[in-house]
């Protein structure tokens, strides 16, 4: 049996909550590989938050383009990744990016208590969204037929 993952499947497992390996090429340094939290909808945008003086802006803003890596760390593993062009990166807001992220990595009650905590959008740490609608993808459960 394939471990390849289905399109619903693929879907379904990067729309749950892991933390995201972002990686964006360079033309001077290898490509800038960081974590971040990210939140994605079938059949939608993948989008995670960022500072606007932070590397990783920097680098998405000349590269226009990212990867994301997202896998299970406990047997039975499994991952996807997707790769796309950039297709937004806009001023962070509270309400449309910031709770909803907090809440899906920490639930209602911790995501809100988050919020509150460190005041919504910090300048410089998580004032921008970056948004990219996938094209590319790599998907495996190895999971199955184990």
């Amino acid at each position: 049996m394939s471990a390849a993952m289905t399109r619903v499947e693929r879907e379904a497992f990067l729309a749950g909550v892991h933390v995201g390996v972002i990686s964006i090429g360079r033309s001077d340094r290898a490509p800038l590989t960081v974590p971040v939290w990210y939140d994605y909808t079938p059949g939608g945008e993948v989008y995670f938050i960022t500072g606007s003086t932070q590397r990783k802006t920097q680098a998405l803003r000349e590269a226009g383009r990212f990867s994301l890596c997202a896998q299970s760390e406990a047997y039975p593993y499994g991952y996807v990744t997707v790769e796309g062009l950039v297709s937004a990166m806009e001023a962070s807001d509270v309400e449309r990016d910031v709770r909803p992220l907090a809440r899906h990595y920490l639930g209602v009650e911790a995501g809100d208590q988050y919020v509150i905590d460190c005041g919504g959008i910090v300048v410089g740490w998580s004032d921008v969204v970056v948004r990219m609608r996938p094209q590319y993808w790599s998907a495996f459960d190895f999971g199955k037929g184990a």
